[in-house]
């Protein structure tokens, strides 16, 4: 391949050429180069060879029903205990107005995740998958994260499947990738101690691959994790992906610093900077090659990074997020949602192909214009 200048990146090129899988020595040699542009280059040639120019995106509202949780996980800033100032914490029917509200022509995805809420009992959560999906008809629930699920499951005192099969028939049509952080365990000691284990997300993430419950897959990077943690993470991930072939896709999540504990502790003021970002998502295109998709994640990487992505193995930048609001309590300096003609126009600016897609990547519209 033309315009690889590191040499220790091109038996890898020959490699992504024929289109075969990089070790994990490989892995790291992606991210110890200096070869930026040759990085970027594999990248795209992935990228492209998988979806041509194609770029997606969601029409979406975020919902969060309770953001009182007991877990203590120390990168977040959006868990509040009983009382506390900024607390909240909705009946099923708020929930419902409050969606109406802000619900938009066009919508397909509710996507919800919250705070481990210690008293609200599991039937809470069929009943409100049942009330979304009653009085949104057409709209899919992509709901919960597998640290949610873990949760139910601790409260109802059954096992993952009997949950997941339960808030299937409710309605729940996917999960988000959420609740993963890093796999390595000298990192969940330190970040996410109280939260479901490793090994328990990936068994959940299986548990729903078998029960036919489609779901993506994230990455919490940025913070004390080192770069072989990532490739860890990544290699985890690509083994059951092997096996359940259930993953939608990856979305790298950049570390927000601020108003969290492990920030204040580290004294860590700044974000990740853009070139670790797109390294990153390079990485993670060329090393997930069972994955279909690579999501920037316009909310954490800023609309203006995640469209330079789309040359770096993304193939997704999420969606409209009306109001999101945990990674923008945590001080994401970006707007709390986008238009559908921004996404849109943010990716014709690119020289890709905008397809608006629902939660399951059916793509529902491509777009080729924005009207001014």
């Amino acid at each position: 391949m033309k315009g690889i200048r590191d040499p220790k990146l091109w038996p890898i090129a020959e490699k992504v050429e024929v289109g075969e899988r990089l070790t994990f020595a490989e892995g790291k040699v992606l991210y110890e180069t200096r070869d930026l542009p040759g990085l970027m280059r594999l990248a795209n040639r992935v990228r492209e060879r998988k979806h041509g120019h194609k770029t997606y995106f969601v029409h979406s509202i975020r919902v969060s029903q309770t953001n009182i949780c007991y877990v203590g996980c120390t990168f977040c800033a959006f868990q509040r205990r009983f009382g506390e100032e900024g607390a909240w914490d909705w009946e099923v029917e708020e929930v419902v107005a409050w969606v109406r509200e802000r619900y938009q022509p066009g919508l397909t995805e509710i996507h919800m995740t919250a705070g481990h809420h210690p008293k609200r009992p599991f039937t809470y959560y069929l009943d409100l998958v049942r009330a979304l999906k009653a009085n949104f008809p057409g709209v899919q629930v992509k709901a919960w994260t597998a640290a949610e699920i873990h949760h139910f499951s601790k409260i109802a005192r059954l096992p993952y499947k009997e949950v997941l099969q339960a808030l299937k028939e409710a309605g729940l049509d996917a999960m988000p990738g959420g609740g993963a952080e890093i796999f390595s365990e000298r990192v969940r000691r330190q970040i996410a101690r109280a939260k479901v284990s490793a090994e328990g997300w990936l068994e959940i993430h299986r548990t729903a691959h078998q029960l036919g419950i489609p779901t993506n897959a994230t990455m919490l990077y940025g913070h004390i994790e080192t770069l072989e943690e990532r490739l860890d993470h990544m290699d985890r991930l690509r083994r059951l992906q092997d096996e359940t072939g259930g993953f939608m896709s990856f979305i790298p999540l950049a570390f927000q610093p601020d108003g969290n504990l492990l920030a204040r502790k580290l004294g860590k003021r700044e974000f990740t900077t853009g070139l670790d970002d797109l390294r990153n998502l390079a990485v993670a295109r060329l090393y997930l090659d069972n994955i279909p998709h690579i999501k920037g994640y316009w909310a954490t990487l800023t609309p203006e990074l995640a469209q330079v992505s789309l040359d770096w193995g993304v193939t997704d930048i999420d969606g409209t997020l009306i109001e999101e609001r945990i990674v923008h309590m945590a001080g994401s300096p970006t707007p709390q949602g986008l238009s559908k003609a921004a996404l849109a126009r943010i990716i014709l600016a690119a020289g890709r192909i905008p397809v608006e897609r629902d939660a399951l990547y059916r793509e529902i519209r491509v777009w080729d214009r924005v009207e001014a």
